[in-house]
């Protein structure tokens, strides 16, 4: 998936299928499924799903709550097992959360409201993108964006709080040397995973400047564009044509339904100063310089389209570049410099106070596997040994500027079934994972006994991991042998 250079924030925490759950859980009688991108039709009003079927202290869960999810999992597909423990799982993970939002207010733990609608705002800009516009959205549920808003809001709050329980509980979770090889040792050896080859790599950047004359060119052929579109020519075609943004360029330069905060703030600034159908003059951001047109706006959220230019570096000053890498990699390799002190003192990537390794966006990590690596690095590197320098190789940077750069593969690791020995820090992370969720396990227990937990007879027969149903069981028990 291309990048969308002028979006700052990416939704990629929640996915929209978190989005809408959430959406969906506290909007009975609507139905359950995604319009998947439909112009014409809205969904039909369903049957209202109001039965209460756990009461966790203060607060209800209703069988609206639990079916609108079920029906979303199996329309995406990710129904394991039978119908009757889909939902006893759902149940569970509500009774979690409501207890967790339970003891936020005894602990006094709070999230203010700007967080609140940030993470809200957030959250709904990525859902209307997804269904292609603000309209759709309403127009799908039936309701006008507030209400909407208003109906989620605090299914976002007690998420962020539970959050913050969470934490809390697991905050000063440690494990010893002792406790990793434990966990190794009881760990079935059928269960231990095969790791894939992997790799970690360092660079060394150098990224030569934009000459001034290339900035005026650009401005000045976007100065052109505008004139055009001004005097009648299409701005989606002229987008098309010259866009550099590969993510809407394809779509005329539409950018989609956007809440503050998500784009720099330069474009952000001017967009929202547009009224619809109006043109701003030339913008610079991070990403190049841009000329803007309103599409729409509905409250705090904007459609506008773009045409990107990117300034190019000079041939000049890319071989500059080149050349100033060829005469680091002879010094690294004549051990007149190591390939620390040689990042320490060339490179202008961004990581170069990482000791120039490059990280992993999927995981976060240093290592990649070997489909993880971009396929330009992955074409250098396999021709590397371990310890092994590249010779100087031209690349974009994340602004899409051409630079060149030097890449070291530090290790390559075979294809093994995880060991401590090659995998502690996996194995570390593992048995932390496993201690902090044995710590919640309990923690879930306890709470249990003595909140106020009620569950409906029809999820009685439910195989729960935690004991939910032993204080209601004790109190039933009290009430049928009084005398005991």
């Amino acid at each position: 998936m291309t990048k969308n250079p002028i979006k700052r924030n990416l939704i990629s925490t929640n996915s929209l299928w978190g989005l809408l759950v959430f959406i969906l859980l506290f909007i009975a009688g609507q139905p359950s499924a995604i319009a998947q991108q439909s112009d014409s039709t809205s969904a039909p009003k369903g049957k209202v799903l109001d039965q209460v079927v756990a009461v966790v202290g203060n607060t209800l869960i209703l069988e609206s709550d639990i079916e609108n999810q079920y029906l979303n999992y199996r329309m995406r597909g990710s129904i394991n097992g039978t119908e009757e423990d889909m939902k006893c799982e759902i149940l569970e993970s509500l009774l979690y959360q409501k207890l967790m939002v339970a003891q936020a207010e005894v602990d006094s733990i709070e999230v203010n409201k700007a967080q609140v609608s940030a993470e809200l705002e957030r959250r709904l800009s990525g859902f209307i993108n997804q269904f292609g516009s603000q309209e759709k959205l309403e127009k799908y549920y039936g309701k006008s964006m507030s209400e909407i808003k208003s109906e989620i809001h605090n299914i976002v709050k007690d998420q962020m709080l539970a959050q913050q329980v969470q934490q809390k509980i697991i905050s000063n979770i440690t494990v010893t040397p002792s406790e990793i090889k434990a966990f190794y040792k009881k760990k079935p050896k059928d269960s231990i995973p095969m790791i894939k080859t992997e790799y970690v790599i360092r660079q060394i950047v150098r990224k030569p400047p934009v000459n001034v004359e290339e900035k005026l060119r650009v401005k000045k052929e976007l100065l052109e564009l505008r004139k055009r579109i001004l005097n009648g020519e299409s701005f989606s075609t002229l987008a098309i044509l010259y866009s550099e943004d590969p993510g809407s360029a394809k779509n005329g330069g539409e950018l989609g339904f956007y809440g503050r905060g998500q784009l720099y703030p330069a474009f952000e600034a001017a967009a929202y100063k547009l009224k619809p159908g109006e043109i701003s003059g030339v913008v610079k951001t991070k990403a190049g310089y841009h000329i803007i047109q309103m599409i729409a706006r509905k409250g705090d959220y904007i459609n506008v389209r773009h045409i990107l230019l990117v300034p190019k570096v000079s041939i000049q000053d890319l071989q500059k570049a080149r050349m100033k890498l060829d005469t680091i990699v002879k010094e690294i390799r004549s051990d007149s410099i190591t390939f620390d002190k040689a990042v320490e003192k060339y490179s202008q990537g961004k990581d170069k106070n990482n000791g120039g390794y490059l990280l992993n966006p999927q995981t976060g990590s240093i290592e990649f596997e070997g489909e993880q690596l971009a396929p330009q690095v992955s074409f250098i590197v396999n021709k590397l040994k371990p310890g092994q320098i590249s010779n100087p190789v031209p690349f974009k940077t994340d602004n899409q500027k051409d630079a060149y750069r030097l890449l070291y593969l530090e290790k390559l690791v075979p294809p093994h079934k995880a060991n401590l020995k090659q995998d502690y820090t996996r194995f570390e992370q593992w048995a932390l994972q496993d201690k902090q969720q044995k710590t919640i396990d309990a923690w879930i227990n306890e709470k249990a006994k003595d909140t106020f937990v009620r569950i409906n007879p029809m999820f009685r027969r439910c195989r729960f991991r935690h004991q939910w149903l032993h204080g209601q069981q004790k109190q039933e028990s009290q009430r049928a042998n009084p005398e005991q």
